[in-house]
């Protein structure tokens, strides 16, 4: 279902964030969609930059992760965002992870592009700019997932695994989960060559409900928004239970980083999300 979402009730009022109405409705969570508005990084990072490997300085980008511990109000060192490398790696973020000292933990989310956790206090997060940010919610078993898919991602069906992988793990029931899907690039700006069309029919995806050709150019555009809703679908979530938050990054540049439209070389949103004081 596509609705529009609303403004996340920050501790900081510069620091402008979203969240999905039905996310926001369940009390035993909290979670967050950033814009680009509220930090202190300049130049195509400007303002609320959270991408450490974007070419901004890092020491500006822990600024702002300062910034959202503040607006969110966690410790900082409770918010765990990988390094994603756009492929279907999942880490849990259980006791014995966080038993491990603060180097090994970030040696263990190198090359992960989903996190979950059922420990309350505990933010798992992911960034992006045009890939689709994905948050995953078993009420059941009050377990959470924070979700990256890029086109690749989502070739591998990473949003299928993270929720089967609730499944297992925690025996969460995928029908009563909640899914959010961020802002992220729209299908009519998503114009891909004919080797990604390739990747989405040979992981037998159908194409006639996700891509459609551009009457002029003849190019190919793929839906990730509907690519990635089927798929959770296809995990065993209801229709009814995953929204589409519908906002373009490509289009609305001025609050959401675009690496399409600004360049590689641009900032990253952050989405998050995270159990609210469960664990005694």
């Amino acid at each position: 279902m596509m609705m529009a979402m609303k403004v996340y009730p920050s501790k900081i009022k510069e620091v402008k964030m979203l969240q999905f109405p039905s996310l926001g409705g369940c009390c035993n969570i909290s979670h967050f969609t950033t814009t680009r508005h509220g930090g202190v990084s300049k130049g195509p990072f400007a303002s609320l930059n959270f991408g450490r490997h974007s070419g901004d300085d890092i020491r500006i980008v822990w600024d702002n992760f300062r910034i959202l511990s503040k607006a969110i109000d966690l410790p900082l060192e409770n918010i765990y965002a990988p390094r994603q490398v756009h492929g279907s790696n999942i880490v849990d973020i259980d006791d014995a992870f966080l038993s491990l000292s603060r180097e090994k933990q970030q040696e263990y989310i190198q090359g992960v592009d989903a996190l979950i956790t059922k420990i309350s206090d505990v933010c798992v997060a992911i960034s992006t700019a045009d890939c689709v940010p994905i948050l995953l919610y078993a009420p059941d078993k009050n377990v959470v997932a924070a979700i990256h898919a890029g086109w690749r991602g989502t070739v591998q069906r990473i949003g299928t695994k993270a929720a089967l992988y609730m499944k297992e793990h925690y025996g969460a029931d995928p029908t009563c989960m909640l899914a959010g899907i961020g802002p992220s690039i729209d299908c009519n700006s998503f114009e891909v060559g004919e080797e990604v069309v390739h990747a989405f029919s040979e992981a037998k995806f159908d194409l006639i409900s996700i891509m459609k050709r551009n009457l002029e150019t003849k190019k190919a555009h793929i839906d990730l928004w509907e690519a990635n809703r089927l798929q959770l679908m296809e995990a065993g979530l209801m229709q009814e239970n995953i929204e589409i938050a519908g906002i373009s990054t490509f289009m609305h540049v001025d609050d959401f980083f675009s690496a399409r439209r600004l360049g590689k070389d641009c900032g990253r949103m952050l989405s998050g999300i995270w159990i609210k004081g469960l664990r005694k």
